[in-house]
């Protein structure tokens, strides 16, 4: 007779982690592409084509020519349309209109791709311990970045054909808190302390420094593109052939320049996406001599390389005035760059206490 094999309960949990885990990556790799078409949907202008919301029926798009005729008539009655896109034919508004159908879309069927599941491993009793208020704070998050998205898509459909930028910026901020939670998460049960042996090569102040920074940075980019002051000066490093540029606080109150001017504000976000660089250069210099494992190293020098390369997107997107492939991938790679910075700090991060340390 055969042996049957039974896994133990030690081994049945570590499948459930791994399951959850892998399952948590997946919807991470959905949301990245969400937040990249999202990037497209702005840089194409086309947000502002669906001037309402409707959760549930909303998920059809227009069938036939009556129902594209209604939503065309939709939309002439918009801002964008009367002051910026007067005559436009239907062609060229189904163009726009399946960018933000599709960003739209794509936000549901995250939503399912999280929910759905969770629903599943909680039902089977099959979460880790520990795992279960998390993923339904997650859940909760994206839920309010439902109703994020449509208040910043209505700031643009009162008078000025234009979402507010301080609007922009949280939804796009709130993006990168579910994303970042959901890849810390995933992180934890697929690469459990237990599994390697290196030792901890940054301490927690300077890994929660490096994501303020990096946070700030992002916040400060989606100022740049609420306010499209990336179409003024493209010129690197200088700004109007100088380092330091006049006009940094003309508006009064000076503070409001940080998060008003044009000029201040792209002067800002190029000022920390170059902190950013050489905070991560002078930290691997400083490890250069380190005894690192072999994830430890993976995990330094793809942070490295992927600072560099963002830091590049970010230039060669300003010197070409903004093309809507570029200014994409520039948004996919703060994503991209918040990934590594993850990566790194779950392997390098001091032992403390926890379900899975």
């Amino acid at each position: 007779m055969s042996a049957i094999a039974l896994d133990t309960p030690a081994q049945s949990k570590t499948a459930d982690s791994r399951a959850v885990g892998h399952w948590l990556l997946f919807c991470c790799g959905v949301l990245l592409a969400l937040v990249m078409l999202g990037g497209a949907t702005r840089l194409t202008e086309s947000g502002l084509s669906m001037v309402d919301w409707r959760p549930v029926t909303g998920v059809l798009p227009p069938i036939g020519e009556q129902a594209w005729a209604e939503e065309f008539e939709r939309y002439r009655q918009s801002p964008q349309y009367t002051k910026v896109n007067r005559g436009m034919a239907m062609s060229d508004f189904k163009l726009i209109f399946w960018f933000e159908y599709g960003h739209r879309l794509l936000a549901r069927t995250l939503g399912l791709v999280f929910g759905l599941p969770l629903l599943w491993f909680w039902l089977r009793k099959r979460l880790p311990r520990g795992t279960g208020w998390p993923l339904l704070g997650i859940l909760a998050l994206g839920a309010a970045q439902g109703y994020m998205g449509w208040f910043m898509v209505k700031s643009g459909l009162v008078d000025i054909p234009r979402v507010s930028h301080y609007r922009l910026a949280a939804h796009l901020s709130l993006a990168f808190i579910i994303y970042g939670c959901m890849l810390w998460l995933a992180l934890r049960l697929l690469w459990p302390r237990r599994e390697f042996s290196g030792k901890a090569i940054i301490s927690r102040r300077l890994f929660v420094g490096m994501l303020t920074l990096l946070a700030i940075t992002i916040v400060f980019g989606a100022f740049v593109a609420g306010l499209r002051a990336g179409l003024i000066y493209n010129t690197f490093p200088l700004m109007a052939g100088q380092l330091i540029p006049d006009g940094l606080f003309t508006l009064q109150p000076w503070w409001s320049n940080f998060l008003e001017n044009p000029l201040t504000v792209q002067f800002v976000h190029r000022c920390l996406a170059l902190t950013t660089l050489a905070t991560v250069l002078y930290l691997a210099w400083r490890m250069r001599g380190a005894n690192l494992d072999h994830g430890q190293r993976g995990a330094l020098h793809g942070l490295v390389a992927m600072t560099g390369v963002q830091v590049a997107l970010g230039v060669a997107t300003l010197l070409l005035y903004v093309p809507v492939w570029l200014g994409t991938l520039h948004q996919g790679g703060a994503v991209l760059l918040i990934t590594a910075v993850l990566i790194f700090g779950s392997r390098g991060l001091p032992r403390s206490g926890g379900a899975h340390d």
